[in-house]
């Protein structure tokens, strides 16, 4: 198990207070925190070698070169992927699923086409599929969530055709915790020809991932939700599916020669890499990929899987409380949403503030989910590899003090007026 009293030396932000008390930070799957490591990382790069790459013949500029283009290969070997070229460098995995349905979708996609998603997916992962839809006249089609909040794979058959031209589905449900059974839906959908994109923004920070083994077309991700900076987004994608692709965004590196009316491309990744990229972010994120391979993700997901079964029976034990997602805590990642029955998610997250307990309130960025859920937000506390079995302990101590003070009519109006719109 991971020693998470010395990983949490690392991390400067959680020696903080907030309103007196000791900072409990459980907002992980909106951002993770940054270790000493990573801040150095950022800090070197401004003061050492602060260059802009690929241009420059002057030794500044190639030790910058040779410092960004290191860590495609460290994504690479994190990942799984067979070669460096398949990863392209965004701002953030919102964009790579946005590359993918306008690179791809637009030359790929026609009327009459389908694609398919699931019930919980983010915002990040439907929008820009609604928006493609639209261009091309292609439709929607959702794998539908049961009532425990797994996937109800029995439909799958049914929602595959040759018709089926894209199947995008998350690695891990931000609201629900839910694992998706990704490499069963990649196999499926691959015997109708379909690309089969996966959002990994949750998933990737917490599991040993392997893109081979996924059987995936592309995977996208954040280095903010694994201890990296923001600003900084990885998309995988088979280096053939790359080639056959027109790029997204124009100018800077990612041409090979421009005349007056025309433009020829660079190779891959680099034709996908307009304008100067985030060097100093993507340097700092090989800093938290070399963090996260010491402890060993394998680690990381036996912590996380500890820490989120101790915190789905001490939630439980609370009077008047839904827990949503899996109860087993093997089956999903380290985000726990919930409701205390009779209190708005965002009181909540105003109490366990002044408890110095930072959660999450609202929708997610999964309103559609939201709705099938039947309620307008939850509560959610999500966990990382410094997080602690007391911090749960507190977590629900601040839960109890949050009951006991809307018990008080007055006192919940007040702040009700106070957080409600």
């Amino acid at each position: 198990m991971l020693d998470t009293t010395r990983i949490r030396r690392d991390f400067p932000i959680l020696s903080r207070t907030m309103h007196g008390k000791p900072l409990v930070y459980l907002d992980n799957a909106a951002t993770t925190q940054k270790p000493r490591q990573v801040i150095d990382a950022l800090v070197n790069y401004y003061s050492r070698y602060n260059a802009n790459i690929h241009r420059g013949l002057y030794a500044l500029a190639e030790e910058a070169t040779a410092a960004y283009e290191a860590v495609r290969e460290q994504t690479a070997q994190f990942i799984g992927a067979p070669s460096a070229r398949g990863v392209v460098f965004t701002r953030n995995a919102t964009e790579g699923i946005n590359l993918m349905a306008n690179a791809w979708g637009r030359s790929n996609l026609r009327a009459g086409d389908e694609i398919l998603l699931t019930e919980m997916e983010h915002h990040s992962n439907l929008v820009p599929w609604q928006l493609i839809a639209s261009a091309t006249g292609a439709t929607l089609k959702f794998m539908p969530v049961t009532d425990d909040g797994r996937l109800d794979l029995t439909v799958l058959p049914k929602l595959l055709s040759p018709r089926t031209k894209v199947v995008s589905v998350t690695l891990m449900s931000n609201v629900l915790g839910t694992i998706v059974p990704v490499q069963e839906i990649a196999e499926a959908a691959h015997r109708y020809r379909a690309l089969v994109v996966i959002d990994g923004a949750q998933g990737v920070p917490h599991l040993p991932v392997n893109v081979q083994q996924l059987g995936c077309d592309v995977l996208v991700f954040s280095a903010h939700k694994m201890l990296g900076p923001t600003g900084v987004g990885v998309v995988w994608a088979r280096e053939e599916l790359l080639e056959s692709m027109d790029p997204f965004l124009g100018g800077g590196e990612m041409i090979s020669d421009v005349q007056w009316t025309s433009s020829t491309w660079n190779e891959v990744p680099w034709k996908f890499e307009a304008g100067t990229p985030n060097i100093a972010g993507v340097i700092a994120f090989g800093e938290a990929l070399t963090y996260l391979s010491r402890l060993g993700m394998e680690q990381v997901r036996a912590h996380e899987i500890a820490l989120t079964a101790y915190a789905l029976k001490r939630l439980s034990s609370l009077d008047r409380i839904a827990v949503y997602g899996p109860r087993d805590a093997a089956a999903r990642g380290a985000a726990v949403s919930f409701n205390l029955e009779g209190l708005h998610p965002h009181d909540v997250g105003t109490v366990l503030d002044m408890e110095g307990v930072a959660i999450r309130a609202g929708h997610h960025c999964a309103k559609p989910l939201m709705r099938r859920l039947g309620v307008a937000a939850t509560a959610r506390a999500s966990f990382y590899l410094y997080n602690t079995q007391d911090e749960v302990d507190q977590l629900v101590d601040a839960l109890g003090v949050a009951r006991k003070f809307f018990d008080r009519p007055r006192a919940a109006s007040s702040v009700r007026e106070k957080v409600r719109p």
